[in-house]
């Protein structure tokens, strides 16, 4: 297996919280550690869960003090993280910092000081973005300058990697394509589940904008007018659930579209297994993890053609329309259709198929082979990250360039005031536990939230 490294995953998003990056750093950390690597997440603090806890196999994560501010995210403060990231960066004896998901603030606050205490950095980037509204130009400000000086970026699909280059104006060379993957012993058919006498969409998704909720609130009374026989199962929260009530409200379709609110990743199989046809309405999306576990179900997709939702699955496992009513209506039309004429394939046929498309073992794989890489490359100097900083907008080079020697000044006097000989060190192993890649998230302990304070739990790790 070659070098082992000490990795540190961090993102705003991990569990409680679900979504595709969550499961992604989750079961990437399982695999990595089969492999024999030290893994460890940083995340920030969900509700009263905070310290330290260990998941299935002793993967050890770190729910730091700070609640998010806004959509699951941190208040960005670029200084005030330094001390406890450093003292955890120390103790873990962190190589390789991994950052995920271009919203996360705490991702790209941690990447700058792990390139500021000379570690070697990488990032995962699991969303696309546009150019031209504001808050696209401000984000890829942000993200061209977070990784200006990274040694490694990582795409889910061919697709967001040309998007990331052209974002940020990376070097393409820099830029790898490894896709998110399913855990197919998780989604497995079940066709006794589904009510015979209904043909039943499901929507897992985030209740956002971004994901085409709109479009749903207005495709759902025109498919429920056509057909009386065809339900909405939606899961999932977010602030467009007032829009999916509110049509439900109007159009007296209480009895026919479900609203379950959040799902929590060990039922969304069950949710899957209940439903014929799988529905994704997305406006802009990289890679659509939702899609590969509803197609692991055996169910029909029909999902909007953006992002790199094309390379996800073969042409017959999966309809395509454009972002628009007329074109979603047209495609659901046809998986119904299908469904009734009996013309669908096999639900354990389209699972054995889909099972061999991706794994995280080869995720992992060829994750670790980018560690490598990185592992022997040469650190930045404060100056050669100043110097990379220069492709960017002047107003953020000079903001950025005084964040960079501010920062570097603080953890210079942090390494005087608390020098690292004086902090204690983790041991490097993990012990009773028995690796199991593509597990379920376990809660195995918590560790010392408060002085004296030592609990055992056996509740999932994907709940509160």
């Amino acid at each position: 297996m070659g070098k082992k490294h000490n990795i540190c995953m961090v993102s705003d998003f991990f569990y409680p919280n679900t979504g595709g990056v969550e499961s992604h750093i989750y079961q990437l950390s399982q695999c990595l550690i089969e492999r024999g690597h030290k893994v460890i997440v940083l995340t920030h603090a969900y509700s009263q869960r905070n310290g330290i806890r260990y998941l299935t196999n002793g993967l050890k994560v770190y729910y730091l003090p700070i609640g998010p501010f806004y959509n699951q995210c941190i208040l960005p403060t670029l200084f005030t993280t330094l001390p406890i990231i450093r003292n955890i960066f120390i103790r873990e004896q962190v190589t390789i910092v991994h950052g995920h998901s271009a919203f996360s603030a705490l991702a790209h606050e941690t990447m700058i000081h792990a390139k500021t205490m000379g570690l070697k950095s990488m990032f995962t980037d699991h969303s696309l973005f546009g150019f031209a509204d504001a808050s696209s130009i401000i984000t890829n400000h942000i993200l061209q300058i977070s990784l200006a000086d990274a040694h490694h970026v990582i795409c889910v699909s061919h697709t967001s990697r040309e998007n990331t280059v052209l974002r940020a104006s990376l070097n393409p060379n820099n830029v790898s394509v490894i896709p998110n993957a399913v855990d197919s012993s998780m989604f497995t058919p079940d066709p006794s589940k589904r009510n015979l006498d209904k043909i039943t969409i499901v929507v897992i998704s985030r209740l956002v904008y971004r994901k085409g909720i709109d479009l749903l609130a207005d495709i759902i009374p025109i498919i429920c007018q056509r057909h009386s026989d065809v339900d909405f199962l939606i899961g999932g929260g977010g602030p467009k659930r007032v829009n999916l009530e509110e049509v439900r409200e109007e159009c007296q379709l209480h009895d026919r579209v479900t609203l379950l609110g959040p799902v929590d990743h060990d039922d969304v199989k069950s949710v899957l297994n209940q439903g014929d046809i799988f529905v994704n309405t997305s406006l802009t999306e990289a890679f659509c993890i939702a899609i590969v576990e509803a197609a692991c179900c055996g169910l029909q997709v029909v999902s909007t053609h953006v992002g790199g939702v094309p390379e996800v699955l073969p042409a017959d496992l999966i309809l395509l329309a454009e972002p628009s009513v007329n074109s979603l209506l047209e495609s659901l039309e046809e998986a119904i259709q299908r469904k009734r004429e009996g013309t669908v394939l096999k639900a354990i046929d389209v699972h054995n198929r889909v099972k061999t498309f991706y794994t995280w073992q080869n995720v992992a794989l060829r994750t670790e082979q980018i560690y490598h890489r990185v592992s022997q490359a040469e650190s930045f100097t404060l100056s050669e990250r100043i110097e990379r900083y220069g492709n960017s907008n002047l107003l953020f080079y000079i903001f950025f360039s005084l964040v960079a020697i501010l920062n570097f000044l603080l953890f210079n006097l942090l390494e005087i005031v608390f020098p690292r000989k004086d902090v204690d060190l983790v041991p490097s192993f993990v012990d009773g536990y028995v690796s199991n890649c593509d597990a379920e998230p376990v809660l195995k302990e918590r560790l010392y939230d408060g002085p004296a304070k030592r609990t055992r739990s056996k509740q999932s790790g994907s709940t509160s």
